[in-house]
C-alpha cells in the first residue's frame, strides 16, 4: 500500500541528523495532517525517525526499506 504524501525530502546520501533537520524543516512549513515521505540511505534513520515522531507528536504512518534506501512517511501533527 503507497500512502499518498504531500511533501517528499530526498535525504539520500546525508547521515544523522541531516535528515532529521530536514524533515523537520519540511514539517514546519506543512499544515496539521499533511503527510510527508522522507527518503534516506542512512541505516539509522529508522531509529531516529522513530524518536523524532514520538519527541515531536508527529505520527509515524510507515517505514519500508528497498535495498539500502529507508522510506520513512509521517503525519504532521
Amino acid at each position: 500500500m503507497t500512502i499518498q504524501a504531500d511533501k517528499e525530502v530526498d535525504a539520500r546520501g546525508l547521515n544523522c541528523p541531516l535528515p532529521i533537520l530536514r524533515a523537520k524543516k519540511a514539517l514546519s512549513e506543512m499544515d496539521s495532517g499533511q503527510v510527508l515521505r522522507v527518503v534516506a540511505t542512512d541505516k539509522n534513520s529508522v531509529r531516529d525517525f522513530e524518536a523524532f515522531a514520538r519527541q515531536t507528536g508527529n505520527e509515524l504512518i510507515a517505514q519500508e526499506s528497498e535495498g539500502e534506501v529507508f522510506i520513512h512517511t509521517l503525519r504532521r501533527r
